[in-house]
């Protein structure tokens, strides 16, 4: 899908360069996958201290080998 925006060419061109990608669609593309990404990260920090954690669970219990 063709989308034409008015982006700050400085911006851009530091982005292409610092990202060291070969085009400036694909600068923009990793810009927004990234922004998408540390929006998702935000939405979990704001479960911190919500969740009820069991401390007696056995996280590890079931990779041993039923033969020990």
């Amino acid at each position: 899908m063709a989308t034409n925006l008015d982006i700050a060419q400085e911006l851009l061109e530091e982005a292409v360069k610092i990202g060291n990608h070969r085009s400036k669609r694909a600068a923009v593309e990793a810009a927004l996958k990234e922004y998408i990404s540390r929006r998702k990260q935000q939405e979990v920090t704001k479960l911190f201290g919500k969740i009820d954690i069991d401390e007696s669970y056995d996280h590890s219990a079931g990779r041993r080998s039923p033969w020990e």
